[in-house]
């Protein structure tokens, strides 16, 4: 992929597969792939309102948020489950092309820790199909301490491509055993994008890995986790890179977490901006 963070600088070569995936055919990316732009959770900032006031001034700040940006992270869903009716009310609140990312339980990433999950993902994926056609994409973080090990990960991965089907999965790992040449192979093979993460924690995470289908970004906030805003070169610079990955990629995902300060907000608005211009 044409992206690649280096700390708080984009930088660095085009990621290739060092072999094509597992019995798959060659990815054909789209022409002019979407660039879905969002914040992690729909919170609009104080800082920020005066941005939202003209277009959105009435409403939920779903409804508000959703009239400007194109994507949204549910990372409530980590922390605990939501009835399905909930997500029919979430989608029904946002305009048709309005995408959802749901995180993954954390009951099944970080204690089950991928093993025998499926009764755990069969409960979560009938809640979030309340979503319909507005869920765009799956998130699963993992524990820093979660290591690949290939007789956990193919199973998961078989399982949750089994109840999926074809939707988005984009997968944040965290231990260093997961950035491998061998590790994107898997993960191509089952159509997982691996989530490109600022801060960069291993020299490898510095580009999107997986299947080249997916690209998907999440900007946690640098040098402060969760605080740091990004200045405006950097965001010209991002918008740049993603320009480029739209003609490899079918679908480009960038995500701001770093909502402690309410940076992410003026972040994505900022990004999406710069996108357009």
């Amino acid at each position: 992929m044409a992206v690649a963070l280096n700390r708080r600088k984009l930088s660095g070569p085009t990621m290739t597969l060092s072999k094509p995936p597992i019995r798959r055919k060659p990815h054909r990316a789209h022409a002019c792939a979407p660039i879905l732009i969002g914040t992690a959770g729909w919170g609009l900032p104080s800082a920020s309102q005066h941005r939202f006031a003209t277009s959105a001034p009435t409403g939920t700040h779903l409804e508000r948020y959703s009239q400007h940006l194109p994507a949204v992270e549910i990372n409530s869903s980590f922390y605990r489950s939501h009835q399905r009716v909930t997500y029919e009310r979430w989608a029904a609140a946002t305009p048709s092309d309005f995408r959802f990312c749901v995180k993954l339980p954390r009951s099944v990433t970080h204690s089950a820790r991928l093993k025998n999950a499926d009764p755990l993902l069969q409960v979560f994926l009938h809640e979030v199909g309340g979503l319909g056609s507005r869920l765009g994409c799956l998130l699963v973080q993992l524990p820093p301490s979660l290591a690949f090990e290939l007789s956990v990960v193919e199973p998961f991965l078989r399982s949750l491509r089994c109840l999926h089907g074809g939707g988005g999965v984009a997968v944040e790992p965290r231990h260093a055993s997961w950035f491998t040449p061998e590790v994107d192979v898997l993960l191509a093979h089952w159509r997982i994008a691996r989530v490109l993460a600022d801060p960069v924690l291993h020299d490898a995470g510095r580009a999107p890995g997986g299947w080249p289908g997916l690209v998907y970004c999440r900007l946690h906030g640098s040098p402060r986790v969760y605080y740091s805003a990004y200045d405006a070169v950097l965001i010209d610079e991002l918008a740049a890179r993603l320009q480029l990955a739209t003609s490899q990629a079918s679908s480009i995902w960038c995500m701001f977490d770093n909502t402690a300060s309410g940076a992410a907000t003026d972040n994505a608005l900022d990004l999406l901006k710069a996108l357009r211009a």
